[in-house]
């Protein structure tokens, strides 16, 4: 009976070191909480991240554990891709956040009567449809649904409202060595890298990209007028 007892527990000591290794140095999910990246990712939706794709920190053990502050940089750092959907810890809340990257060290960054600008370019957007959803709260969202392309060519979609005030300026900024601007597909429900309460995200702070949709809890009911995002399994994510 001992030793059946030795055998199980060392099984099980071994399935949660491997799943532990795993996660810490190859891939981890992660659940869609918010509107932020609508159309792109809705809630509900479950993630694969690719933890190698930009090395590992302090922040890329799972679990909510945490190396001492002390330990910084990146292990075998690799820089993202501007249009990489990333996701990293709040610099403030410490918060797991999903962004899309816009700006990367060395970029000049502005928001122009609600037209991004990057290095003192319009960044290029065509509109595609006029696109309405039920916010995960309860009220109806009528934006438009644009194809924006970033310098390099990636093209992704994105929800904005025109004539909001709140969202249509920011003032150049500059990126240092190892920030990056970070902003949300639904332009005008993502609290991110345009406001002081996230600001720029350190390099470290990035925990891995995402790479697939593998599944989705998401669920609405069909009405007129509105987007009804359908079961997505195994989507890769643009």
């Amino acid at each position: 009976m001992r030793k059946y007892l030795v055998e199980a527990a060392t099984s099980i000591g071994l399935a949660v070191g491997f799943a532990f290794i795993f996660q810490t140095t190859a891939f981890a999910t992660y659940y869609i909480p918010s509107e932020s990246m609508v159309p792109t990712l809705q809630v509900g939706d479950r993630l694969a991240v690719s933890k190698f794709a930009y090395g590992w920190s302090r922040f890329s053990l799972p679990y909510e554990l945490q190396l001492p502050q002390a330990v910084r940089g990146r292990l075998l750092a690799q820089e993202p891709q501007r249009g990489d959907v990333v996701v990293f810890v709040h610099p403030r809340s410490g918060e797991r956040m999903i962004k899309r990257v816009i700006g990367l060290p060395g970029d000049r960054v502005a928001i122009k009567g609600g037209r991004l600008v990057l290095n003192g370019q319009v960044i290029n957007r065509r509109p595609m449809r006029d696109y309405s959803y039920r916010e995960y709260q309860g009220r109806v969202v009528r934006v438009t649904q644009y194809a924006e392309t970033l310098p390099g060519g990636k093209e992704h979609v994105i929800l904005e409202r025109s004539g909001d005030p709140l969202r249509a300026e920011m003032e150049e900024v500059t990126l240092p060595m190892g920030r990056y601007f970070m902003m949300g597909d639904n332009r005008d429900n993502s609290l991110d890298s345009r406001y002081p309460e996230m600001g720029l995200v350190p390099e470290e702070n990035l925990i891995g990209r995402a790479e697939t949709i593998l599944y989705s809890w998401y669920s609405c009911n069909p009405e007129p007028g509105a987007e009804c995002a359908s079961k997505r399994f195994a989507t890769r994510i643009r």
